[in-house]
């Protein structure tokens, strides 16, 4: 018989998956397709599955007893190290199934958690990523002794009669505490960072991992990121210079990607990461059009969004890998469903001119064409029309210049304020308005 070794990591070891299949998850396509992708990116070889029809989890072990021992049997036959379960289980129901099938068993959370462990790169990442393993392990010490072998810190530490448990418990609350503060320091400075980029039009994308942001970002931008056929290929934002036809210089961001039922904990650990789409006058979302679950993944997304109170942002859905699509009655699906989403190929280039119109328009929602009339001398407010707008002509006038530009509407007022003369563009004897000014949608309004 094996010992149990209960370790977060599933690197080269024989996994079998397991998936309860609750009311809110009968829609998926092939339930356990996404879990194998994520076995397989953490490391694991698949060895077996088993599926069960529930309506709510058994309170003891998630799955009923008849299951359970059906699940004991099959970890026998494939010789099996560990269970990964596509559910999130209590500390509870982890333990009462170890004592039966005598191997690990891990939940979905502690497998993510296990994958970005594995990807983070930078300082930040990393603290993220400690940060939410730590506040997973906390409320389950007592089975993860291995697991914090690591963090204890010797002769010393140990009060008077105080248990283990109570050692490693007060550690590990002082380790979060420590991260936290790291990452609270890390997320003033990315904010500071970010705001600083106000004369900038930025635009994030945003999606389900393993969607082509990364692809998508290299072929707009000309830029050299990672982009594999990997889940959570990306943890760290990346930003880019994106020359838009007939606009200008925008900054395009690439980050993390979102995954269905994504622990609350990393969501909160990577606050940092995302300030990008936080702070983004624009969100690409960014939809794999050729899975099988694309609907499912959509609503994730925006589920994601909800959690960071960004929901309400302005947002174009684009849809890509429309060449991998395999029907294309899939497609015209997709189409009829959301008629104001953007198909594109980022691997082939199909559709991206038409993806450049459209975020070009979707950015002068929040700008007006004016004409501002000040006098000659007045180079402050010139050098800050030209730094902050686009100046599409100059007229001269008595010692008066009037500078025809496209401005941010958040500009627009305070400029005014300083007695300024602001008012609509003439064309042709007609004021004309663009954007905001035009625009009542809440979407819009949001971006304004």
């Amino acid at each position: 018989m094996k010992e149990l070794n209960r370790t977060g990591s599933v690197a080269s070891e024989a996994a079998v998956l397991v998936g309860v299949l609750l009311p809110e998850h009968r829609l998926l396509g092939e339930p356990l397709d996404e879990l194998e992708g994520l076995a397989q990116t953490a490391g694991a070889r698949v060895v077996g599955q088993l599926t069960q029809r529930r309506e709510v989890p058994d309170k003891t072990t998630y799955l009923g007893k008849g299951k359970v021992e059906e699940l004991r049997l099959l970890v026998e036959a494939s010789d099996a190290d560990v269970i990964i379960f596509d559910n999130d289980l209590s500390p509870a129901q982890t333990r009462n199934l170890e004592k039966v099938v005598k191997v690990k068993v891990l939940d979905r959370t502690e497998l993510i958690l296990d994958i970005f462990a594995g990807r983070a790169q930078t300082h930040e990442a990393r603290l993220a990523v400690e940060l939410a393993q730590l506040q997973y392990s906390l409320p389950r010490l007592k089975q993860m002794w291995t697991h914090l072998s690591r963090l204890k810190m010797g002769i010393g530490m140990r009060g008077p009669g105080e248990k283990q448990l109570e050692v490693d418990r007060r550690l590990v609350e002082k380790r979060i505490h420590d991260l936290r503060g790291e990452l609270s320091e890390i997320e003033a400075r990315k904010e500071r960072q970010v705001a600083a980029r106000h004369d900038r039009m930025t635009v994030s994308l945003v999606g389900y991992t393993n969607a082509g942001k990364s692809t998508l970002l290299n072929t707009l931008t000309g830029a050299d990121v990672l982009a594999q056929d990997k889940l959570f290929a990306t943890l760290d934002t990346r930003t880019r210079r994106w020359q838009l036809p007939g606009w200008g210089p925008v900054l395009l961001s690439d980050t993390v990607g979102f995954i269905r039922d994504l622990p609350h904990h990393l969501i909160a650990s990577f606050k940092a990461t995302l300030e990008e789409s936080r702070q983004a006058d624009l969100l690409l979302h960014v939809a794999d059009a050729s899975s099988s679950s694309v609907y499912q993944q959509i609503g994730a997304v925006y589920k994601v969004l909800e959690e960071l109170s960004i929901e309400a942002k302005d947002t174009l859905l684009v849809l890509n890998k429309i060449d991998a699509v395999p029907d294309r009655a899939q497609l015209d699906a997709l189409i009829e469903r959301y008629p104001n989403a953007v198909c594109v190929s980022a691997r082939t280039g199909q559709g991206l001119n038409l993806l450049a119109g459209k975020v070009s328009e979707a950015l002068s929602h929040g700008f007006s064409d004016v004409d501002v009339e000040t006098g000659v001398e007045n180079g402050r407010l010139l050098a800050f029309l030209s730094a902050h707008g686009e100046v599409l002509s100059r007229n001269y006038h008595d010692g008066r210049v009037t500078i025809h530009c496209r401005l941010p509407q958040r500009h627009v007022g305070p400029i005014h304020e300083q007695g300024t003369v602001v008012r609509p563009h003439q064309k042709n004897g007609f004021a004309t308005e663009s954007g905001a000014a035009a625009q009542t949608d809440r979407a819009t309004e949001d971006v304004a």
